[in-house]
């Protein structure tokens, strides 16, 4: 495979990583793993959703290969996959820091109604 198809094909891996991480109920989850591992009740509870919404966001997680399930007798505790996943986290906190409201005032992506 040439250099140019090569960067073509990380850059669609590399979309898929932010698709993934595009949904605020999986943002809050990573964000809440990011202080230790957690059951689906600790979630739950924790981000006032549904068992079924947080276990649903959790498969998603787990097949992106960013969070790990261990099990503990009936339980099962999740946790971040990747340290550098809470370094991206970082990063993007310190970006919206950064740009402040023009991110919310993005006609394309931004929340702010148009």
């Amino acid at each position: 495979m040439n250099t140019q198809a090569r960067t073509a094909a990380d850059l669609q891996v590399a979309a898929a990583l932010f698709r993934g991480l595009a949904d605020p109920t999986r943002l809050a989850i990573l964000r809440r793993l990011t202080a230790g591992e957690a059951r689906v009740a600790d979630l739950t509870t924790e981000l006032a959703l549904a068992q079924s919404t947080i276990s649903g966001h959790l498969a998603c997680l787990r097949d992106c290969g960013l969070v790990t399930a261990r099990p503990d007798g009936r339980q099962m505790f999740y946790a971040l996959a990747r340290p550098e996943l809470l370094d991206l986290l970082t990063s993007a906190e310190q970006l919206l820091h950064a740009t402040g409201q023009q991110i919310a005032l993005c006609p394309v992506y931004g929340t702010q109604p148009r």
